[in-house]
């Protein structure tokens, strides 16, 4: 039984919320309707303390050992004490010892995996039980490692592209601080008895603000971030936000991609593993980090539920590039989806990467521009008083 956290509409239209244990989705929503109330979406959440939760890195290391070993034919429980036994970080360790003793007991890799209490995804999870089930634990094992490598990458190029604009921020906010408290009051101080321009005058204004009272704007500052990340997991902010990042001009179009890669990338890898349809457009719903996009996916399932075709169903979901719709619906015809999708994701690989790139240089200007700006009206603030003062001596 999993526990999911759900959002659904009654008789009388009112949005209700909460938290219940169903097997699955499908089981969620019969016992929601026998409530009178229909399901508009849900999330599995995981009630037990995690040991540890593996990263990407992590996570690929973890499935090409098990490809290797399993290929070589060694059994789990033998890889998995073998595993345990390397130098590695304490707390994969204990992961590996939890799922050694799990699977000494008698239980499947892809149960332990499941009652380490969230150090795996429901992804690898879900996949390594389509391969014991399927006796195509290596092949899987295999796709999950390159998968997650993928993964890495992608997180790993959108974390280092921007690293450059928030060391810009910050180093634009500490200069223009630097700025107003302590340089510019000592300009300021010439210009006493004369009459200055507009732009001069709330410069001064600012100053006088910042150097009586920079602790609490600092203060202030931490708090709105703090705050913004707050709000950011409140559901109606979060969404109206995820959203907005979807069309947001210029950038909307790139972050459309990188998402769509994702999606793309996981529902291959499920679906060529043998995991229904459904079930692959869940778990993909969940791993594509976008609330806005997730919120969606219920209506896409339950077309392809009754009857409908996978493209029809994406077709329906705001913040997918075209591209995917277009290609599976030539899959579709064709007959080869399974190869359609491999082959798709492997495209959206490439092109969430240059995305990524151009991200950053559509990104980079507008902090250049910015910090420009800022100089640039400080230096003109100084320099129009000065100016003057020289004509009047003239």
């Amino acid at each position: 039984m999993a526990t999911y956290q759900y959002r659904a509409k009654n008789l009388a239209s009112e949005t209700v919320t909460g938290t219940v244990e169903a097997a699955d989705e499908n089981a969620l929503r019969k016992a929601l309707r026998q409530k009178n109330e229909f399901l508009i979406s849900s999330r599995e959440v995981n009630t037990k303390n995690s040991i540890y939760q593996l990263k990407y890195m992590e996570l690929s290391d973890f499935s090409r050992e098990i490809y290797s070993m399993q290929d070589a034919g060694i059994t789990v429980i033998r890889a998995l004490g073998i595993m345990r036994g390397r130098d590695i970080k304490p707390k994969v360790k204990k992961v590996y010892d939890e799922l050694y003793a799990s699977v000494q007991k008698g239980e499947t890799l892809s149960t332990a995996m499941e009652n380490t209490g969230g150090s795996f995804p429901m992804l690898i999870i879900n996949m390594f039980r389509a391969g014991e089930e399927s006796g195509q634990m290596a092949e899987t094992a295999l796709k999950m490692a390159v998968y997650y490598e993928k993964e890495y990458r992608l997180h790993t190029k959108i974390r280092n592209a921007m690293v450059y604009p928030v060391i810009l921020l910050v180093v634009t906010i500490v200069v223009v601080m630097l700025i107003f408290t302590l340089i510019l009051p000592e300009f300021f101080s010439l210009f006493e008895g004369v009459e200055l321009p507009v732009i001069t005058q709330i410069m001064i204004n600012i100053s006088h603000f910042l150097s009586a009272n920079w602790i609490w704007v600092v203060i202030a500052m931490v708090g709105i971030f703090f705050g913004v990340r707050a709000l950011l997991t409140v559901e109606p902010i979060r969404l109206a936000f995820d959203r907005f990042k979807l069309h947001f001009p210029k950038a909307g179009k790139l972050v459309s991609i990188i998402y769509t890669a994702r999606f793309a990338r996981t529902l291959s890898s499920l679906y060529s593993s043998g995991l229904s349809m459904i079930r692959a457009m869940d778990i993909g719903s969940r791993v594509v980090g976008n609330s806005y996009i997730a919120s969606q996916f219920p209506g896409a399932e339950n077309t392809v539920r009754t009857g409908g075709t996978l493209s029809s169903g994406l077709e329906s979901i705001d913040g997918f590039d075209g591209k995917l719709i277009s290609t599976v619906f030539i899959g579709e015809e064709s007959g080869n989806l399974d190869s359609m999708l491999t082959s798709v994701a492997d495209s959206y690989d490439y092109e969430s990467e240059m995305a990524v790139q151009r991200l950053v240089t559509f990104i980079e200007p507008i902090m250049i521009i910015f910090m420009a700006f800022i100089i640039g009206s400080v230096m003109l603030s100084v320099m129009m008083p000065i100016v003057s003062l020289y004509q009047n001596i003239g």
